[in-house]
Order: structure tokens, then C-alpha cells, then sequence
């Protein structure tokens, strides 16, 4: 018998229980802080501690563009599971969790509008859906998203996140590759720039593709770009890699990053450079945008 219940006799006890939502609390992988998410959510997804944390398609063009207006560009359909491949589980199940998941048909998205002004044409990828993976659909948008750059006149944005080629789709994956290496050129025999913001993670297939194809790459901090995964390296080459190897402020220090920038300053960065490339003043890209799709408000995953 508790001590309140010797100090009131009779007193009933009545069953207490909080429900705390599920997402009410976010921990930082690099501290392991408890972080308050509204918080972090405030911070454009960057805890105290300032780790970038993964975001999708819809916050990620919320943060991109002016008021996080844009408009959406549909992306082609492709067939589904042409291989009938199954493992533990069948890819069509895969398919059905990963949209159930997301809401999206794949793991690409692309938003046409302006970045303080400067118009753009950006593509996400969304590391939430199997992985950001490269497949025939992933492919196809890709393929997409620079035909709509070039017949709009706009710069090609792309954002990366992906753990490389979709293995449910074999050798139709790795085609993806070459399909996409071709359609970065054609945005370069336009005379528009390719931008690419490589985020945590960018590995595999993707990275020895149009990941590595821009004309100025940017990094988030602390991101994850590389081929093949460290134990592998390690393995292959029986040496202990250095400190932060593969790490976007890693890559800065060899070369193979132009700049690291925070998720913050991501947006004037952007516009700064677009600008400059473009050689153009402020201007709305509302009229071409719509001709090429339909308006969206963005709105966080």
C-alpha cells in the first residue's frame, strides 16, 4: 500500500496512462541528444549538435523554394517488377510498403521554381523509398527532370540520397546509369548548368553516375558520398582508412567537393550561383513552369 493511499482511506485507484506520439522526440546520431522535434524542425532538420538530418522530397523543396511554392512535374511510368523477382519477399510487395511508406510511386521527385528569384528546375531523391535507389522509375525522372530543364531554359538542381542501384532490377538498374550520364549532357549542350547537392547518403550506382556529373558540387556537412562502403575498401585494400574518409568535408580537403554548405545556407548559396550562371537579375518562371506541370504548395513530410 502506497503512502497516499494509507493517508486517504477508500481512494480508488484510477488507471493514468500518457500517449507521447511517436515523433514528438528526435535523437541526434552524433551526439545522441534527445532534441524536442518542433525544434529541430525549426532549425530546417539540423539538430543542436549540427547534424543534418535525412529529409524528403516535400521538406526539402519547402526549404529550396521561395515560400515553398513550386510547381510539381509529373514523373513517367515505367513497368512494374519486368523481372518477377522475389527474395524473402516479393518486389511488388517491396514497391507497395515503400509507396504505403512515402506516399510516392518512387524515389525521385522534381519541383519547378525559384530559389530567391532564380529559377530552377530540382530534383530530390528520397532515401526513404528503398533506399533512394536507382531504378527504371528513379532513372526515367532523372530523364525527365533535364528535358523539362531544357525546354523550360532553367538550370538542372540536383539533390542526391540514395544506397545505389535497385538489385531487384539487375542489369534494367545498371542501365540507368549511362541513361542518366546522357541526359546530364544534354542539359550541357543546352549551355544550363548542372548543380548537384550531394546528401547523406550518396553511394553506389548514383555516385558513378550524374551524382559526380555537375558542374559545381555542394555537399551537406557531414554527408556520406562514396562507391563502395568502407569495411568493403578496407577489406579489399587490407589497410585501416583514414578519419572521416568519405565524409563531405573529407572529399572537400581531396577535390572532389567545390563547397560544404550548411542546409541553412543552402538556398542563397544556390541562388548566388544560379545567377551568376545564368547571368540573369530576380524573375518569375511562373508562366513556363506551368505550361510544364501542375502547382504545389510544399508541405513537410
Amino acid at each position: 500500500m502506497s503512502w497516499i493511499e494509507r493517508a486517504v482511506p477508500g481512494l480508488k485507484k484510477v488507471p493514468w496512462k500518457r500517449e507521447t506520439p511517436d515523433n514528438l522526440w528526435v535523437k541526434c546520431p552524433l551526439s545522441g541528444e534527445m532534441v524536442f522535434q518542433k525544434d529541430v524542425e525549426a532549425n530546417d532538420w539540423v539538430t543542436p549538435a549540427g547534424h543534418h538530418m535525412r529529409i524528403g522530397p516535400d521538406i526539402r523543396f519547402a526549404l529550396t523554394f521561395d515560400r515553398g511554392e513550386y510547381v510539381a512535374v509529373e514523373t513517367p511510368e515505367v513497368a512494374r517488377d519486368p523481372l518477377k523477382f522475389k527474395d524473402d519477399k516479393r518486389y511488388v510487395d517491396r514497391l507497395k510498403a515503400a509507396r504505403s511508406k512515402t506516399g510516392r510511386d518512387d524515389a525521385m521527385a522534381i519541383g519547378v521554381g525559384e530559389i530567391e528569384g532564380a529559377g530552377a528546375v530540382c530534383l530530390v531523391q528520397d532515401f526513404a523509398f528503398m533506399g533512394g535507389s536507382l531504378g527504371m522509375a528513379a532513372g526515367e525522372a532523372f530523364i525527365k527532370a533535364a528535358d523539362t530543364a531544357v525546354d523550360l531554359g532553367l538550370p538542372l538542381v540536383a539533390f542526391t540520397a540514395a544506397g545505389g542501384a535497385r538489385m531487384q532490377e539487375g542489369a534494367l538498374s545498371l542501365m540507368q546509369m549511362p541513361r542518366t550520364t546522357l541526359a546530364v549532357q544534354d542539359v550541357r549542350n543546352a549551355g544550363l548548368p548542372y548543380i548537384v547537392v550531394l546528401t547523406d547518403p550518396t553511394t553506389g550506382g548514383v555516385t558513378a553516375s550524374y551524382a559526380m556529373l555537375g558542374d559545381i558540387h555542394l555537399a551537406e556537412p557531414g554527408a556520406l558520398v562514396g562507391f563502395a562502403g568502407q569495411r568493403v575498401i578496407e577489406q579489399t585494400i587490407r589497410e585501416k582508412l583514414p578519419e572521416g574518409f568519405q565524409r563531405a568535408e573529407y572529399l572537400l580537403d581531396k577535390g572532389m567537393v567545390d563547397r560544404v554548405v550548411d542546409r541553412r545556407e543552402m538556398r542563397p548559396t544556390l541562388s548566388s550561383m544560379l545567377r551568376v550562371l545564368m547571368k540573369t537579375e530576380r524573375r518569375s518562371v511562373a508562366k513556363k513552369a506551368n505550361g510544364a506541370a501542375r502547382p504545389t504548395n510544399g508541405a513537410a513530410d
